[in-house]
């Protein structure tokens, strides 16, 4: 028997109505060794990532803006809203770290289209401003002979699609690059929200737990008529599911169908949008995105709770 598409609507519409008030309500969401400098730098060429990680770097041949070109200058102390306070030149473009260089002793491991991608900071004239530690100023010789920057004994440099002044676009790209705190660490905010959001440079703005760390989505779970998850076992070892949030300790997340179930082994998860959500535990630092469509069925979470890059049903 046909049904009109007037009363097709007014039943879905019932079945909306239903799943939001029965479904998904079982409870409510809750120093180095490097050599002392005073100095700036000017910024050396940019370009890709090839090998070293970086996933989104700059094409090979990429011109450096006119901006990054120039000297560093005076170094200066930003205050950042997601990353808190984070070093930067005197024109205010960000100042990046990269996990597979070493501080103790400094060395560079980004050479070659890496280094277009992200240009070394030279250690020429950088000098410390307001809050930053001339001590913990430094240098290192890269393979070609040239001076770098380096904070804490950590290579410093400049990332090419940062094109102003604020811009962080670097931060977490490949899981190995991070912006500067003053102190030569990765610049990360001590209080972020239980969950929030971030915008990561291949998937867009995605969910994060406190630490930072990307949440996933596992397509074999279940939202209605309430939260079902397909994860159990040796499968949690690997995919940890994310405890209660309160609702009040979330930002940038849809409140709707944020909250918390009670899974059979008597442990209590979170879900955005009523989907259980996890995190990885190939994740090893905030910005990596290494459980990112596996096995086919599991992807990182939207701010909607939908999963991201999932193959449409």
């Amino acid at each position: 028997m046909k049904t009109s598409w007037r009363s097709a609507s007014l039943v879905a519409s019932a079945v909306s109505v239903l799943a939001l008030t029965t479904a998904c309500g079982q409870e409510s969401g809750t120093p180095a060794a490097s050599q002392n400098v005073g100095a700036t730098a000017a910024a050396g060429s940019y370009g890709s990532a090839g090998s070293t990680g970086l996933g989104n770097g700059a094409a090979a041949g990429t011109q450096a803006p006119a901006a990054q070109t120039s000297t560093a200058g005076e170094l200066a102390v930003s205050d950042n809203a997601e990353l808190g306070k984070v070093l930067t030149d005197s024109t205010g473009l960000t100042l990046y770290r990269f996990d597979q260089d070493t501080a103790e002793p400094p060395k560079s491991n980004c050479d070659g289209d890496c280094a277009t991608a992200w240009p070394p900071v030279p250690a020429d004239d950088a000098t410390a401003g307001a809050g930053i530690d001339k001590a913990l100023l430094g240098e290192v010789t890269r393979t070609d002979g040239t001076k770098q920057l380096t904070v804490g004994g950590w290579p410093a440099y400049r990332y090419a699609k940062d094109t102003k002044a604020g811009d962080t676009t670097g931060q977490g790209v490949g899981g190995k690059w991070f912006s500067l705190a003053p102190d030569g660490k990765k610049a990360k905010s001590a209080d972020l929200a239980g969950l929030s959001t971030r915008k990561d440079a291949n998937l867009g703005e995605i969910v994060v737990d406190k630490d930072g760390m990307t949440v996933y989505r596992f397509l074999k779970d279940k939202a209605w008529p309430k939260p079902v998850s397909a994860c159990t076992g040796a499968c949690l070892e690997k995919w940890p599911a994310v405890g209660p949030v309160a609702t009040n300790d979330t930002k940038g997340v849809v409140k709707k169908g944020l909250m918390s179930f009670t899974r059979p082994d008597g442990v209590k998860q979170q879900t955005v949008n009523c989907w259980p959500i996890y995190t990885f535990s190939g994740d090893k630092t905030p910005g990596d995105i290494n459980g990112q469509g596996v096995g086919g069925t599991w992807y990182a979470v939207a701010p909607d709770g939908k999963p991201v890059g999932a193959p449409k049903e």
